[in-house]
């Protein structure tokens, strides 16, 4: 039972990760219907600007940590949605009325210049962040093997709620959720309500990346090594938690990267961490399988 406990933990912790990156999946296939592969390496990104700010925060400051952390948050939140809006203005824009492949190969192309932009400029050996965040408090203790829960990992967990929760309300009280929401029922009929509907898609690819900005610097820490090529695995998981959770449904997104988090978790456990995807991505395909809508999706209604 203690093993569990602590796996589940780690698996909470592992999907806070991919629910972050799963949202940015989600919001753009629920406005724009594209899948934007190039979101990964948004992740990517934000993990080196958060890299980058906590060495230059923690030079700064010294040893507090709580500034370094701060600091880095707020960097990497405010410099790489701007590598979002960059993607959706000079990639994506273009071609919203072109065939839908023709914004697929895109995607895919932009995530390999993103990934080469980044080797380039940060070379491509592992970076690598000391432990920030050391301690953490003692929950039980069973047969000699201790649960606990670290101050990093409380730091996650309440950094996750509270940006679902903001997240919500924006999406639910103001008036920009109300134009997402407008846009993806019927992007014309928005547009001649008076929507500016490039402004919100752009927005749209803004909050995405600053929420995978965010899952960048949470990886950064609980991991303390990355390079450019994270954005692609952390990618492929946040887009298999979005289908599971049921594309273009937030919840569904948080709830599909917490279900990845913890078959991962449980796997690597109790079998052998070698073969932790292919338990993730069978999952993935029993669900497509019984329920092709994903957990909390809903089916599309052919209006006639």
């Amino acid at each position: 039972m203690a093993y569990f406990l602590q796996q589940s933990i780690n698996g909470l912790t592992l999907g806070a990760v991919y629910g972050l990156i799963a949202i940015g999946y989600t919001m753009v296939y629920g406005i724009v219907g594209m899948i934007n592969f190039a979101h990964g390496e948004i992740f990517m990104i934000g993990a080196f600007l958060s890299l980058i700010a906590a060495l230059g925060f923690g030079t700064l400051s010294g040893t507090w940590v709580p500034l370094a952390l701060v600091g880095a948050l707020l960097v990497t939140m405010v410099l790489t949605p701007v590598y979002g809006w960059v993607l959706e203005r000079v990639a994506y824009r273009p071609l919203r009325n072109s065939p839908r492949l023709a914004a697929l190969i895109t995607a895919i192309g932009m995530s390999i210049l993103l990934q080469n932009y980044v080797q380039l400029l940060q070379g491509a050996r592992v970076k690598t962040l000391p432990p920030v965040l050391e301690g953490g408090i003692v929950l039980m203790e069973s047969e000699g093997f201790v649960v606990s829960l670290s101050y990093l990992q409380i730091f996650i967990f309440l950094l996750t709620v509270a940006l679902m929760a903001g997240f919500t309300l924006l999406i639910e009280r103001t008036a920009l959720g109300r134009a997402q929401r407008a846009c993806e029922q019927d992007q014309k009929m928005a547009a001649l309500l008076g929507i500016d509907v490039d402004r919100t898609i752009a927005l749209t690819f803004v909050l995405g990346a600053a929420l995978a900005s965010v899952a960048g610097l949470i990886f950064l820490l609980r991991y303390g090594v990355i390079d450019f090529y994270i954005g692609f695995n952390a990618g492929i998981k946040a887009f298999t938690a979005a289908v599971l959770g049921g594309i273009g449904s937030l919840p569904g997104a948080m709830l599909g990267g917490f279900v990845i988090g913890l078959i991962e978790a449980f796997w690597s456990g109790y079998f052998t961490v070698e073969y932790k995807d292919v338990a993730a991505f069978s999952i993935l395909v029993m669900v497509l399988i019984f329920r092709p809508t994903g957990l909390l999706g809903r089916p599309d209604v052919e209006k006639v």
